[in-house]
């Protein structure tokens, strides 16, 4: 369990990251596919944090699960963004 709980975090930070920046965007991709893209960045994200030593441990303090949110949601919210611009998305009404 403790093994996946960094993953889990990530993936649900990066979702609501990019589910936030998807629906602030001028064009979104989508509510799914931005939540999508999210979950992966965040996952990415919290990958990278771990790679410098930052979260991504197999611990359960709260120091630990704030990062993996944290990092996961910032994570997110950039592939999110960076996703809505690239794509182009639907038209603003």
């Amino acid at each position: 369990m403790e093994t996946w709980l960094p993953i889990v975090l990530q993936l649900v930070g990066g979702a609501v990251g990019g589910s936030v920046t998807g629906s602030a965007a001028r064009r979104s991709l989508g509510t799914t596919l931005t939540t999508v893209l999210g979950a992966l960045g965040g996952l990415g994200g919290g990958q990278v944090l771990g790679a410098f030593g930052v979260g991504g441990s197999t611990a359960t303090d709260l120091a630990s699960i704030a990062t993996d949110l944290l990092g996961g949601g910032a994570g997110g919210a950039i592939v999110g963004a960076l996703a809505g611009m690239l794509g182009g998305g639907a038209k603003p009404a």
